[in-house]
């Protein structure tokens, strides 16, 4: 493991993202066909807005159970309190974190700007690397 051993070294910088305004069967789409269980929704400069998570489309599936429409837009279903991290936060802090919420992935911020994410599976991925030596 690097010495740093910090988000950085483990977070993934190439994201799928999503915008508020897209419509949220194409989101859910793109989670399968990349097989994630959730993306950071970012506005049109880039700013973090959002998340939105397969829990998050369970209420799509609701709501169309319910009311017989699966529409609308990522704003509505998206979780907009987002918890985030700095690209500084130890391997070890995570997964301390991890251990405490419900949450599988963290935006990873550096100057306010959001620079990758961080999952469960890439904290496993530090350890394994630890373990290797």
């Amino acid at each position: 493991m690097p010495k740093s051993c910090n988000a950085s070294d483990y977070m993934c910088a190439s994201l799928i993202t999503f915008s508020p305004d897209m419509p949220v069967l194409d989101a859910i789409n793109q989670l399968i066909v990349h097989s994630i269980s959730g993306a950071p929704v970012v506005d049109d400069r880039g700013n973090l807005v959002g998340m939105l998570s397969e829990l998050d489309c369970l209420k799509v599936a609701l709501q169309s159970g319910y009311y017989g429409d699966a529409g609308g837009r990522v704003s509505e279903y998206m979780s907009t309190d987002v918890k985030t991290i700095d690209e500084s936060t130890s391997i070890v802090d995570l997964a301390q974190m991890f251990m405490r919420s419900s949450y599988r992935r963290y935006p990873v911020m550096a100057n306010d700007h959001m620079v990758g994410q961080i999952s469960r599976h890439d904290v496993l991925r530090a350890l394994e690397d630890l373990a290797k030596g």
